[in-house]
């Protein structure tokens, strides 16, 4: 069992967790992920670190409240306790000294990206950020990320943060402006990183993305994880979670993740009128 040290809510729906997990501390590196259950009956979830604290024993993750799980997930509170958490899990993102890397996020990417671009940064890159959010209430760790890069750009789909657009077309504008990028990391939804690889696919510029596909076991028996890649077939948990952008089939990744929709849709209804008759 992991203890939840320390909860805090980072915006509508997102949770920032501080989880008591000295081997995974000791042992992990920016990329990498853990799957967790939050009790016996409970379904795996898969979660990239946020951050890690190796003298402490300490392994953040961050989630949004999107389905049952992960809403169940967010009632727990400091001092609770997390039945199963299991890591480090998938391949470490490669981390040396490229040139210039653009760190692009959408919304819960943001602390997926943190340690990496820090890692980056401390290689000594050159690190542009891209960070992208719906409006400025959902805007997560800017601060952190400021620290850790030598410009930061935030947009907002609604312009309410007073830069108005998408992370891609801040990358194109870095790209018009004859910024030299030699890698590109995109972190975040699906059709985000489809349409960032899509950008940098005609420029050339290597573009890493890590995919969140549907996931059961985290280590490869099961293939639920499967991704389609340069034609080939590929486990997100052992041979990803990150992969060359210009090679994945997006479209058939959009598909497979939306296979148990309906499922989903109606364990989160009954979930939500459980906690709704034990509240009365």
């Amino acid at each position: 069992m992991a203890k939840i040290l320390k909860k805090e809510v980072l915006g509508p729906g997102i949770k920032r967790f501080e989880v008591e997990a000295p081997d995974i501390a000791r042992k992990a590196l920016p990329g990498q992920f853990v799957v967790l259950r939050i009790n016996e009956p409970g379904e795996r979830i898969p979660l990239t670190i946020g951050d890690l604290r190796p003298a402490e024993g300490v392994v953040v993750i961050v989630f949004q409240e999107v389905g049952k799980s992960t809403k169940l997930l967010g009632t727990l509170k400091k001092g609770d306790s997390i039945l199963d958490f299991t890591g480090p899990l998938g391949k470490p993102s490669e981390v040396e000294k490229f040139g210039t890397v653009v760190c692009v996020a959408g919304g819960v990417g943001t602390p997926e990206v943190f340690p990496l671009a820090r890692a980056l940064k401390q290689a000594g890159n050159k690190v542009i950020s891209i960070l992208g959010f719906r409006n400025k209430d959902l805007i997560l760790m800017e601060a952190e990320m400021r620290t850790v890069s030598d410009e930061l750009i935030v947009t907002t789909d609604d312009g309410s943060n007073g830069n108005k657009g998408f992370v891609t077309d801040a990358l194109k504008q870095l790209i018009e402006r004859g910024e030299k990028i030699d890698r590109v990391l995109a972190v975040g939804p699906v059709i985000m990183m489809k349409m960032v690889s899509k950008l940098t696919e005609p420029h050339a510029i290597p573009t890493i993305v890590s995919l969140n596909p549907i996931m059961l076991d985290g280590t490869g028996m099961c293939g639920a994880c499967r991704v389609e890649v340069g034609g080939e077939t590929k486990l997100a948990c052992v041979d990803g979670p990150e992969f060359d952008g210009h090679k994945v089939d997006f479209d058939l990744l959009m598909q497979r993740l939306k296979i148990y929709l309906p499922e989903e849709k109606e364990s989160l209804e009954l979930f939500e009128k459980a906690c709704g008759q034990h509240k009365k």
